[in-house]
């Protein structure tokens, strides 16, 4: 039995932004049900690297999420929205 790769969350975000600490926030406490399945990852998006990587994804306000590289939110979802979004990875 292989044990299989953890799925990346990638949450891009900015220290002054109240609904990115929201996000962050909900992320930490709905991810330990998951176990071992998801890596959150997080990109502050007004430093270098973290400049570039929007610009590439066309990315343009705070907290986006990514999941698998691919953009789910663009915003603050409802926790049950984040769960059922969740559950389908």
């Amino acid at each position: 039995m292989s044990q299989q790769d953890p799925i990346v969350i990638e949450m891009f975000y900015t220290l002054t932004c109240p609904n990115c600490r929201t996000l962050k926030r909900m992320l930490q406490e709905v991810l330990p049900g998951f176990g071992d399945k998801f890596k959150l990852e997080t990109t502050l998006a007004n430093m270098p690297v973290g400049m570039v990587k929007t610009m590439k994804l066309g990315i343009f306000a705070v907290p986006t999420l990514l999941i698998n590289n691919e953009i789910v939110f663009r915003e603050v979802p409802a926790k049950q929205d984040l769960i059922n979004k969740l559950k389908t990875y």
